[in-house]
């Protein structure tokens, strides 16, 4: 088997199914090599994702740099006439300390990393990336832009939005854009966050913080394109005093904000997720805008539920049959699906002028925080699917070997 690209969601597939009994082969480049352009982002890693690196034995490198997420407040930042109510979910309404943590991406990847380089039965390559998917009966050949050539019976296709090995299974994606971008850094504040995230929702989008340890938490920030730029070109001690404007009495003074980067929002969903051998991981698979932690929660659900598949058919036959093609697809359909709607649905309507959709959002809020059965039941549809979490997102799941 062979995963092709080394982001996040490649590397923790190719631990996975290398976990699972699967000889595997790890081709990509290095995560984020480029200095000139650090990854300034964070991950919220909801409880499921969190098991998933515990069962793999990643997670002790993880922790150090992680902080636990004791709530969720949403606030009504969009000064219009018809305002939600605050609503704050709180982890301990359903038995938890945390609904997950939150883990600067750096911090992320070299741990992932760390495993992948000592994960028995997984091969790593470095490749400026792949050139050329050519999917047979019997198998998949993949040409690296070095020229080494790869065979495999299965693609996990972790090569990003623009896959190639997607285009390669002939599987079309629609695509959109949203005129925002958004504004990923860290900072330090004067006042505790208590384990708190604050989305902030306004009418360019949500402006978001996300507990870091210490007195630090991350910031995504979405705007309006043009605002975006505006912000980018703020000097620093002018960004802080946006953000402290912004979060008012919440977090105090910004006492120091890191290096920003910026990346336009949009939108990915494909027509399948596998097909020809090839089986749709993380961004290949669906990209969507960084509202409610979703986007890389849902990668690693791709790379566990494929793992699981491919282990078992690779046990007793070929993991990369149709068979198993059809399972994957039908196994993530419906998962990508409606969260790609809901989370298109949030975003725009926050956009929206119209009072009716102002009002359906507020009634909506209003009946999260009042309704107890409903906000748990929203809570835990949030965290995870309610039904197909394969064995290694499970507490006692299947746990690596080595």
């Amino acid at each position: 088997m062979a995963v092709i690209g080394a982001g996040p969601a490649g590397l923790t597939a190719a631990v996975a199914l290398a976990n699972m009994g699967c000889h595997t082969i790890l081709a990509g480049p290095a995560y984020n090599s480029d200095p000139a352009r650090p990854d300034t982002r964070t991950t919220a890693l909801l409880g499921p994702s969190v098991q998933l690196l515990k069962n793999l034995r990643i997670w002790p490198d993880c922790e150090p740099a992680a902080a636990p997420l004791a709530a969720i407040r949403i606030l009504d930042a969009t000064g219009r006439a018809l305002r939600a109510p605050e609503v704050v979910f709180h982890a301990s309404e359903l038995g938890s300390g945390a609904f997950g943590y939150n883990i600067p991406n750096s911090a992320l990847v070299a741990a992932l990393l760390h495993r992948a380089e000592c994960q028995p039965g997984l091969q790593l390559i470095s490749t400026k990336g792949a050139t050329d998917v050519l999917p047979c009966d019997d198998g998949v050949d993949v040409q690296l832009a070095e020229g080494v050539g790869i065979c495999a019976r299965l693609i996990a296709a972790c090569d990003g939005r623009n896959s190639i090995c997607r285009r390669a299974a002939g599987i079309g994606a629609r695509e959109w854009r949203y005129e925002q971008t958004a504004i990923a850094c860290n900072f330090d504040h004067s006042l505790p966050h208590e384990g708190i995230s604050n989305e902030f929702h306004t009418t360019h989008g949500p402006f978001t913080t996300v507990p870091l340890p210490g007195r630090s938490s991350s910031l995504v920030w979405v705007a309006r394109t043009e605002e975006a730029q505006r912000l980018m070109a703020l000097p620093d001690d002018r960004f802080a005093a946006e953000i402290e404007r912004r979060t008012g009495p919440l977090l105090g003074t910004v006492t120091r904000n890191g290096p920003r980067s910026a990346f336009p929002l949009s939108g990915l969903t494909p027509e399948k997720f596998a097909a020809r051998r090839i089986a749709l991981v993380g961004e290949a698979a669906h990209v969507i805008p960084p509202i409610g932690a979703q986007g890389l929660n849902m990668g690693f659900r791709d790379a566990a539920i494929l793992a699981d598949l491919a282990g078992s058919a690779n046990r007793t036959g070929d993991p990369g049959m149709a068979s198993v093609m059809a399972a994957y697809d039908a196994a993530r359909r419906g998962d990508v699906t409606s969260r790609t709607f809901a989370i298109d649905i949030v975003n725009r309507s926050l956009l929206s002028g119209l009072l009716p959709i102002q009002a359906a959002r507020g009634a909506g809020l209003h009946l999260l925080n009042s309704v107890g059965p409903l906000r748990r039941f929203v809570m835990r549809q949030g965290l995870s699917p309610q039904s197909g979490i394969p064995p290694l997102m499970r507490a006692g799941g299947v746990s690596s070997g080595a």
